[in-house]
């Protein structure tokens, strides 16, 4: 099954004295057929070269097509001057209430109109 929609993400930094890599609290409104509140950290790191990477574990609470509860996101990202990728997947076992079962993959655009998603997955019965 497929999802497909916007969201809106606020990113706060946060001010970890003396740690080699950034943290951000992530804050986002999905709309579309996916609807609810992700919330979530992220920790990252750029070189002086132009090479980053980041991780991060988000919460998902709402609904996906219908059907309320909720799930774990885990983000993990990688940057280079001539490539980049970004794998989105739900962490196994991680959902509740009607998306228990659930388990699948994320695909994240960012272009001049915003964020868009199409999470690709599947519930058990």
């Amino acid at each position: 099954m497929t999802a497909r929609g916007i969201f809106e993400v606020d990113l706060q930094p946060q001010a970890d004295a003396g740690s080699p890599a950034g943290r951000m609290v992530i804050d986002k409104t999905y709309s579309g057929d996916m609807t609810g509140s992700g919330k979530g950290q992220m920790i990252s790191k750029r070189t002086e070269g132009g090479t980053a990477v980041y991780y991060a574990v988000e919460e998902f609470l709402g609904s996906v097509n219908g059907k309320s509860g909720a799930f774990t996101l885990i983000h993990k990202g990688h940057m280079t001057k001539q490539s980049q990728t970004l794998d989105v997947e739900i962490l196994e076992g991680s959902g509740s209430g009607e998306l228990e079962n659930i388990s699948g993959s994320m695909a994240i655009t960012q272009d001049s109109n915003g964020h868009t998603y199409e999470l690709m997955y599947e519930l058990q019965n």
